[in-house]
């Protein structure tokens, strides 16, 4: 089970993420400020951190530059009320992976959450074998019979995530927020474009195929 960390200092605000994400089948727990963060996370693995900007103390964009300069990596999605293009640009600049606005939509949260996990997952994991192949994501590099290549960052992502999960649906728009993230904004034919190229390039590959799901997405199958 994934653990979350909620730093919110507003008490109903952050009621109200941790018994969303716990309902969702996350371990959630809750901090005030970033001093009782730190040391739930001396105490705890966190997989993810949903930190507030204005709290007393330290600030959630100094708390994640900290986070950053200590080399801890874990995902940080920003919720706050500062909404101006300056303070989202302070926010990336210190390191956060995504930025929402208060209000906010709580399935949205939800479905970001998600999509920075499947994201951390797939770089943490560094290494996957599927049948007679291999992926290195270090070095983007892809064996199997055939002999290696070194794939273009987002093609080799691609196949990652889609060899990650074998015979799992993933939507076009699933793949388009995990591989580009939901901040920047990707034609859908830039992904078919990706697609197009995988399968070329592995059309003799004897352990997967890349699956067309009309009206859906993609998916890789075993040959």
């Amino acid at each position: 089970m994934f653990q979350i960390l909620v730093v919110e200092d507003d008490a109903d605000l952050q009621n109200l993420f941790c018994k969303t994400l716990m309902r969702n089948n996350y371990q959630a727990y809750g901090a005030k400020n970033v001093q009782h963060a730190l040391n739930i996370m001396e105490k705890e693995y966190i997989d993810l951190i949903i930190s507030d900007v204005m709290m007393p103390g330290t600030n959630g964009f100094d708390f994640v530059r900290q986070l950053r300069e200590s080399r801890i990596e874990i995902p940080v999605l920003i919720i706050t009320a500062k909404g101006d293009i300056m303070d989202k640009q302070c926010g990336f600049n210190a390191g956060a992976d995504d930025y929402m606005v208060k209000p906010i939509d709580i399935n949205e949260m939800l479905l970001r959450v998600n999509a920075l996990l499947r994201r951390a997952k797939s770089v943490s994991e560094k290494k996957l074998t599927f049948g007679n192949t291999s992926l290195e994501y270090n070095s983007c590099t892809v064996t199997d019979k055939n002999g290696s290549q070194v794939l273009p960052l987002k093609e080799f992502q691609l196949l990652y995530k889609l060899l990650s999960y074998p015979g799992q649906i993933f939507t076009r728009q699933q793949i388009l927020d995990d591989i580009w993230g939901i901040e920047e904004y990707v034609d859908s034919h830039t992904l078919d474009v990706h697609i197009s190229r995988l399968r070329e390039r592995f059309k003799n590959n004897t352990d997967f195929e890349i699956v067309t799901i009309r009206g859906l997405g993609y998916r890789a199958v075993k040959k």
